[in-house]
C-alpha cells in the first residue's frame, strides 16, 4: 500500500486547498496595495474604490476556482464554489475580529458571499 504524507479529507488533499487559499490571499494583498497606490495618486472616489474592491473579489474568486479545478481535477465547479466560500468566510472572520462585530448590512455580506462563490464556481468550470 502506498503511503501518502499529505492529510486527505474525503480523498481531497487539504494542503492543496490551503495552497490555493494562500495564493488567493497573496494576490488579494497585492491588488489591494495597488488599489491603495491608485487611491493615493489619483484621489479616487469612494464609489470607484468600492467597485475596484468588488472587481478584486470577483477576480480572486475566479483565480481560486480555476486553480482549485486544475489541482483537484474532480468536481471542478464544486471545488471552485467551496474555495470561494472559504475565501469569503475568512474575509468575514477577519472583519469580525477587526471591527469587533458586523460593521455593515446583511445585504452587503450576502452580495459578497454570492460574488465569491459564483466567481469561484465559474473559475472551476473554466479550468
Amino acid at each position: 500500500m502506498e503511503k501518502n504524507n499529505e492529510k486527505n479529507v474525503g480523498n481531497v488533499p487539504v494542503s492543496s486547498v490551503f495552497k490555493v487559499l494562500l495564493v488567493m490571499y497573496i494576490l488579494t494583498g497585492l491588488l489591494l496595495v495597488g488599489l491603495a497606490a491608485l487611491l493615493y495618486k489619483f484621489e479616487l472616489s469612494e464609489s470607484a474604490v468600492n467597485i475596484a474592491v468588488i472587481v478584486i473579489y470577483v477576480l480572486i474568486g475566479f483565480v481560486g476556482g480555476f486553480l482549485a479545478g486544475k489541482i483537484l481535477q474532480v468536481k471542478k465547479f464544486l471545488w471552485g464554489a467551496i474555495i470561494g466560500a472559504i475565501y469569503f468566510l475568512i474575509l468575514l472572520a477577519v472583519s469580525l475580529v477587526l471591527h469587533k462585530g458586523l460593521s455593515g448590512d446583511v445585504i452587503h455580506f450576502a452580495t459578497t458571499l454570492v460574488l465569491c462563490v459564483a466567481s469561484g464556481t465559474v473559475g472551476g468550470m473554466v479550468s
